[in-house]
């Protein structure tokens, strides 16, 4: 039987990148939403056996700025309140976090760029073990704490909350491991305004992207599989 994902996008090209291969090789039916257009209201978030809520460059709280935020928030409070699996990457991961009662603020400074992660005990235990020495793509001003009873799994110098597990059913990313680095000049052009005013040349990200390539691609799936797989052992 075919499993199902729901998939909430805040910006087009901020999809599931490496990570929609993996759920189409193990049986998923992948459906996107928009919730800057799309009524949540009528979608049953209870139904689909994983539900991913991915990126975008807007703040958790930012609710009195684009009042959609508190309906997505909401659906993902009912989630997590029924124990269904959840992945959240980036601003779901924040999402997450909120909805779970921890703080999410700005850091003070743009984290943007390919940067291995400094992995935890329970990291280093966990599906994210894989990626120990692996650059993976940042792309954030703010940060989570990790929300109570979650495990901590991973660091960057930048940013001490870059991972959290929540059961067997809850992953927060900070980072974008599901960013397919041979896409990397559609967030280049789409992100070009935020480049420009943290200072970064596109020029490296783009070499940085070349570097990481297929070492970064063989990681990501290997991860995603690895925490999918835990999903099916638990349920």
């Amino acid at each position: 039987m075919n499993k199902s994902a729901v998939v909430i996008r805040h910006i087009h090209f901020e999809d599931l990148g490496t990570l929609g291969p993996v759920l189409q090789a193990r049986g998923y039916r992948v459906q996107y939403v928009d919730p800057a257009v799309d009524d949540l209201a009528w979608l049953d978030v209870l139904a689909p056996d994983l539900l991913v809520v991915l990126g975008g460059p807007i703040g958790a709280f930012d609710d009195a700025l684009y009042p959609f935020l508190a309906a997505e928030l909401a659906l993902v409070e009912r989630r997590l309140a029924a124990a269904r699996p959840l992945l959240g990457i980036c601003l779901g991961a924040q999402l997450i976090a909120r909805a779970l009662g921890a703080g999410v603020a700005p850091m003070g400074i743009k984290e943007i760029g390919f940067g291995a992660l400094e992995l935890a005990d329970a990291g280093k235990a966990s599906a994210l073990a894989g990626l120990a020495g692996v650059p993976v793509l940042h792309w954030h001003g703010d940060r989570f704490d990790i929300p109570p009873g979650a495990l901590r799994l991973a660091a960057t110098p930048a940013c001490d909350n870059q991972a959290f597990a929540l059961r067997a059913t809850v992953l927060g990313l900070q980072f974008h491991l599901e960013a397919d680095s041979g896409q990397i000049e559609r967030w280049l052009v789409g992100h070009a305004s935020e480049l420009a005013q943290a200072g970064i040349d596109p020029r490296t990200l783009r070499e940085q992207a070349r570097l990481a390539g297929t070492r970064l691609a063989a990681a990501s799936a290997a991860v995603f599989h690895a925490w999918l797989d835990g999903l099916d052992t638990a349920s």
